[in-house]
């Protein structure tokens, strides 16, 4: 995990690129505290946490692609709660963008 309070410095490359400070706190690698496996938020989202009908109303948790194990975003990954919620809120809405552009429905 990564230390809490660190600032997402963004290069004029990724700026042009599209790349925000959510988009790369999502990207950052999270180790699961109970088997260690190290994953992303895009990873958790689009593949442990498939059909699960909290991902799509605004979860504000992580679930290991390993262990299965589900832990909160908050404290090292997220220090705020209204830092976690608007963590959760940007990646429902890039999980809802991709099922709509592939066609796909976010079930299991």
């Amino acid at each position: 995990m990564f230390k809490v309070g660190v600032t997402m410095n963004i290069t004029e490359h990724e700026r042009q690129a599209g790349v925000t400070p959510r988009l790369k706190t999502a990207t950052k690698q999270i180790t699961c505290p109970r088997c260690g496996a190290s994953f992303n938020l895009f990873q958790s989202r689009a593949i442990a946490c498939k059909g699960c009908r909290h991902a799509a109303l605004g979860c504000e948790r992580a679930r290991c692609l390993k262990c299965d194990f589900e832990f909160p975003l908050n404290g090292p990954f997220v220090p705020t709660d209204r830092g976690q919620r608007n963590l959760s809120t940007y990646m429902n809405a890039v999980m809802d963008n991709y099922y709509k552009s592939v066609g796909k429905k976010p079930s299991r």
